[in-house]
């Protein structure tokens, strides 16, 4: 069997069992710990075209099952918080960017991470446009929480100025008790290990189940 069709096998199954684990008579399964309802969809950065056909389809099930699917973009909600600094600071970025970068690869990307780390991280960085976009949701529609996902993706857009378990330990206790998967790209180390992008170091720091 060839690579590009085990990897095809692994993404099909991983949303075939998350499909399985969400569609309960008792309610989502896809977390052990009650109130802990979070999950990781693991998949090769390579696959970004193959999983957004996934997302589509198990989004076409679920609200054919009575669901609501919010899909939450991370490259989006990245942009907009550059964007809400203004034309002059993104100018400034940029030119200083390609001046240091001129010196080195190395120190452009160290300066553009001062820059951007400060948009990004941390308990009112991305994780609160997350958790904004959820319980805007859940206010307004206080009857459908029980049958609402959210699906977080782009993640590669925050590569890698950002580590996606701290996003899921900043949104803990901030979403209403909908259930959240975050499509993550990038490799399993182990059993609770996960490479980003398949480049940083693994990362241990993982409480919720991997779909993989």
């Amino acid at each position: 069997m060839s690579p590009s069709l085990f990897e095809q096998s692994c993404l099909e199954g991983a949303f075939a069992a998350l499909r399985h684990d969400l569609i309960c008579e008792d309610g989502p399964r896809i977390s052990t710990m009650r109130n802990y309802r979070f999950a990781i969809l693991r998949y090769a950065p390579a696959d970004e075209f193959k999983l957004r056909g996934e997302v589509r389809r198990l989004s076409t099930d679920l609200i054919a099952n009575g669901w609501v699917v919010l899909s939450i973009s991370l490259q989006r909600l990245l942009f907009d918080r550059v964007r809400a600094q203004g034309g002059d600071w993104i100018e400034r970025v940029i030119e200083r960017e390609r001046s240091t970068a001129g010196q080195s690869r190395e120190r452009g990307l160290a300066y553009l991470k001062t820059k951007l780390a400060p948009l990004i991280e941390g308990p009112t960085g991305i994780s609160a446009d997350c958790s904004k976009v959820i319980l805007d949701f859940t206010a307004a529609n206080p009857d459908r929480t029980e049958r609402t996902l959210a699906l977080i993706g782009r993640a590669g857009a925050l590569y890698p100025f950002f580590r996606s378990s701290a996003l899921l330990r900043h949104l803990d206790g901030k979403t209403g008790n909908v259930p959240v998967v975050l499509l993550y790209p990038g490799n399993r180390v182990g059993q609770t290990g996960l490479s980003f992008m398949g480049q940083i170091n693994a990362d241990n720091d993982y409480r919720p189940r991997i779909y993989a």
